[in-house]
Order: structure tokens, then C-alpha cells, then sequence
């Protein structure tokens, strides 16, 4: 993207000189070399029928797996082909943020419906737009909670790895605190929970289900935090919502998630979308967009901004978020999927991915050193012992056209974690548990 923003070779070395880097290289140091892209190996010259031979050649090194059973945030579910069709429209496709709401009324209705669709979801009071993906959107959840004197922020040790450290980066460039929940057998570990809270803690986030899937007592964890003045962030997986009781029906104070579920595809990590409802009482708070409905001159139906923290625009420096784009693409891909799927279909996709979940955690703990770890229900996802180095067991379902399980680490170092959807048809559970007995007889001889 440098090359196309207005600013030349010295306004680039005084934005680095002024954050303390030397050069773009030593900005971009966290980033592993082995994943740095330093340009793509074609020579000088080509015609345009020769690059794209040599792109296309490149792009077959790809290895593109037609049977996942890996999840961890990223979910392969089944697209209806409406939701491409609708949201290709080149009004909707080339739509920016829509300031001027006299010549943006579809959009402007498109995110006023997906708005209510996720109210709908979760159960809360106002929905927001425009948040970049469920990481961002816890963190920006928790920010809304900080008040005077209350600080600090508590977060499950079950949630997700990559959500907890957007949330730890958040907290640290405001000033915020955070403690880590411990967590047991994939739960939040609620007895714990109880004796890190005090007057100084201004929220609590759970995810729901866990990283780890299982599903957790999200009303006693709202319970605990009401008693000692916090708020309950819950991050919610929105195809388990088609199943479990909505955040509100749990006590949430603010009911936050990845919106990729809902029909985004994987697309190798995005763009995606951070979804964000909460209460009345914390409407105010909410970054980002709110849309609202109104009446316009001629007593017709129309749409407006209702609610934008403008201060993320002219007064940056007071700003309490950093959500300044516009995410009305996925946000109209998800509403669309909503739409064609309706109550009924969200439900019945839910139930898929539980009870295939569970048909490949019997099959598994029916092989021996596969024994599932899970404490209690679990929705889609689950984590199982390993009998051989989990590499080890990935490089064999790889070479047999099959994405395994994600190995983990720390405390569940030589476990995995499993995955099942919609999209995992009975045939290829029984297909996995063939390769794994393979497996098993080779390590036998």
C-alpha cells in the first residue's frame, strides 16, 4: 500500500523517526522473515498471457485441502449462493462508508438490517457496524467498560489465544490492566474468577463456547460479575447462538464475536467482521456506526447515522477507539446469509456441527491415546490426547488430502484441537478414523 498513500520518501522517515523506528524494516520486525513477501520472482518483460501462466504456476504450490477438521476461529461452513450474488451488485461492492445519507439509503439499509439481525441474535438492545474482526471487538467491548476507578480487565484463559493478546494490546495502550481467569479441563474456571474480582475490575469476557469448545455457565459468570460491580463480555460464536440462549438470556452486559461464520469465506484470515451488541444503557459507548430508521421529508421511510463517535475523525487524541473504516461488505455478507438461512436454518446448521462433533469425538475415543479432554458439553469443537507427536499425526492426514486437527501448546502441549461443520459429512469422519488406524498399525510394526 505504500506506494499509492500521498506521501513522499521524507514524510515517511519523520512518521518513522517520530514512533522511533529506523527504517520500514525495523518497523515490520515483529513479522518472521520466512513470511515476509520481498516480491514476486518474475522477470522483466513479460507479457500479460505469460504472467498470469507464471502466477497460475506459482498459486498450484497452494496444497487446498477438500476435507478441514480445523477450526480455531476460522470455520468453513456451507455459503448459499445468494449471498455472492447479492453482495457482487456493484452498488453494494464498490459502496464506501455512507456520510451523506440522501444518495446512501441502500446501504444505509443494508447495515440498519444487519444491525437488527445481530440485536435479534444475541438478544441485546443495539447492535453496532464497521468493527474489523471478533479480536477487535472484544477489545474495543472492553474499552467501552473503563470508568473511573475501575481498571482492570479479566479474561478467560479458554478464550481464544489471538483474542487475548489484541485484548492485552488494547488494555496496554490505555492504560488498562489485564489479568488472566485459569482455566480447567477447557472451561473458565469460575471458583477462580471469584477471588480475582474486586472494586477495581471493569469487566469480565468470556467466550462462548470456550477456544477450546465447550460451553460455559455464562450466567454464573455474569452473576459474579454483577455482584462485584464488573461488567460480562461474552464472545460469542453466532452458529452456536442458533442453539445456545442468547448473551442478553445470560445476563451480558455486551455480547461481542467473529461474524465470519456467517457467510465469509476463509479467504487465508480475512478481511472478516467484529460483531458488537449490548445494552441500552451502554448505547453511548458503542464505537464505530449505529443506523438508524427514520422519516424523511415526505413522511417516508429512510435511513440515517443515528449515532458516530466523531472523535475518531477530528479529536483523535481523546478518542476511546480506533474504528474508523467501514466493514459494510462482510456486514451485508452476513446479514444476506442471515436472511437466506432464517431462524430455522440456523438452527438446523447448529445442530449439524453438534451432533458431527460429537459422532467424531466417539469414533476418536474408541482409538486408543485418543481421549477427549473436555470438561463437560462441548458445541463443535473439541480437544483429544495424542498418541504420537500431533506433527506427526498432521503430515499423515496431509498427505492424505486431510487438514487435522490444531495441535496446542502450553499447558495442552501434545493435545488437539478438533473441529467439525455443516460441511464434514459422516463418509469423511470414518474416513479420518481409517487414516488414523493406519497410523497406528505403523507405529505398531
Amino acid at each position: 500500500m505504500g506506494g499509492f498513500l500521498p506521501a513522499g520518501a521524507s514524510e515517511r522517515a519523520e512518521m518513522l523517526r517520530e514512533i522511533g523506528c529506523g527504517s520500514i524494516d525495523e518497523l515490520f520486525s515483529p513479522i518472521p522473515q520466512e513470511v515476509r513477501l520481498k516480491g514476486l520472482d518474475i522477470p522483466q518483460g513479460m507479457s500479460e498471457l505469460q504472467a498470469q501462466r507464471a502466477l497460475r504456476a506459482m498459486a498450484k504450490k497452494n496444497k487446498v485441502f477438500d476435507t478441514i477438521f480445523r477450526g480455531a476461529g476460522a470455520y468453513r461452513h456451507y455459503i448459499p449462493a445468494v449471498v455472492g450474488s447479492v453482495t457482487g451488485k456493484e452498488e453494494f461492492l464498490t459502496a464506501y462508508t455512507p456520510y451523506q445519507a440522501e444518495i446512501s439509503q441502500g446501504v444505509l439499509q443494508s447495515i440498519f438490517e444487519y444491525q437488527t439481525m445481530i440485536c435479534e441474535l444475541t438478544g441485546m438492545e443495539v447492535s453496532n457496524a464497521s468493527v474489523y474482526d471478533g479480536a477487535t471487538a472484544a477489545a474495543e467491548a472492553a474499552a467501552m467498560c473503563r470508568e473511573r476507578g475501575r481498571g482492570r480487565v479479566l479474561v478467560s484463559s479458554a478464550a481464544h489465544p489471538e483474542v487475548i493478546e489484541t485484548m492485552r494490546t488494547y488494555c496496554f495502550g490505555c492504560g488498562m490492566e489485564l489479568t488472566l481467569i485459569p482455566e480447567r479441563g477447557g472451561r473458565t474456571d469460575l471458583r477462580a474468577l471469584g477471588g480475582l474480582l474486586g472494586a477495581d475490575v471493569a469487566c469480565v469476557y468470556l467466550q462462548q463456547p470456550s477456544f477450546f469448545g465447550s460451553i460455559e455457565d455464562a450466567e454464573e459468570a455474569a452473576n459474579l460479575a454483577h455482584a462485584a460491580g464488573a461488567k460480562l463480555i461474552l464472545g460469542c460464536n453466532p452458529i452456536a447462538l442458533g442453539l445456545l440462549r442468547t448473551p442478553a438470556e445470560c445476563g451480558a452486559d455486551i455480547a461481542v464475536g467473529e461474524g465470519q461464520p456467517l457467510g465469509i469465506p476463509l479467504s487465508f484470515g480475512g478481511p472478516y467482521l467484529g460483531f458488537m451488541a449490548c445494552t441500552g444503557k451502554l448505547m453511548r459507548r458503542l464505537p464505530g456506526r449505529i443506523v438508524g430508521e427514520t422519516t424523511d421529508g415526505k413522511g417516508e421511510r429512510a435511513f440515517v447515522l443515528t449515532l458516530q463517535a466523531r472523535e475518531q475523525h477530528i479529536r483523535r487524541e481523546k478518542a476511546s477507539s480506533n474504528i474508523c473504516s467501514n466493514q459494510a461488505l462482510c456486514a451485508m455478507r452476513a446479514a444476506v446469509y442471515l436472511s437466506a438461512m432464517g431462524p430455522g436454518g440456523l438452527r438446523q446448521v447448529a445442530e449439524t456441527c453438534l451432533s458431527g462433533a460429537h459422532y467424531l469425538a466417539k469414533r476418536l475415543s474408541a482409538l486408543p491415546g485418543f481421549q477427549v479432554k473436555n470438561e463437560g458439553e462441548f458445541f463443535h469443537e473439541f480437544v483429544t490426547s495424542c498418541p504420537v507427536p500431533p506433527q506427526v499425526l498432521t503430515k499423515r492426514l496431509e498427505e492424505a488430502g486431510i487438514l487435522g486437527g490444531l495441535p496446542l501448546g502450553g499447558a495442552h502441549e501434545g493435545e488437539v484441537l478438533w473441529c467439525v461443520t455443516e460441511m464434514n459429512t459422516p463418509q469423511e469422519i470414518d474416513r479420518l478414523v481409517d487414516v488414523l488406524k493406519e497410523l497406528e498399525r505403523g507405529n505398531a510394526k
